[in-house]
């Protein structure tokens, strides 16, 4: 969820993914999946940029273990780490 703010400076919380586009007219307004609309004070490039920080911790999260710590990955195997590159197989057309 990101944080966003209305004209009447009352913040909520918003699922990033259900917003299917942005319009700024002059006011930022996001416009979601099902047709509600939501204008908000934060500009265009801010609410991207809140919208590329939450992907970015969901991201970060799937790579981590909930203790903090890279789970049962060793150090001493670089194939089981989660920063390891994997090798895509090319496809057979």
């Amino acid at each position: 969820m990101i944080v966003v703010t209305r004209l009447n400076d009352s913040q909520f919380a918003i699922n990033p993914d259900l917003i299917e586009r942005i319009h700024v007219n002059p006011d930022t307004t996001l416009v979601m999946v099902d047709g509600a609309k939501f204008i908000v004070t934060e500009s265009l490039a801010e609410v991207i940029e809140k919208i590329a920080a939450y992907r970015a911790h969901v991201i970060n999260l799937a790579y981590t273990s909930p203790h903090g710590s890279d789970g049962d990955h060793t150090a001493s195997d670089p194939d089981t780490r989660p920063d390891a590159v994997v090798p895509l197989r090319p496809r057979r057309m």
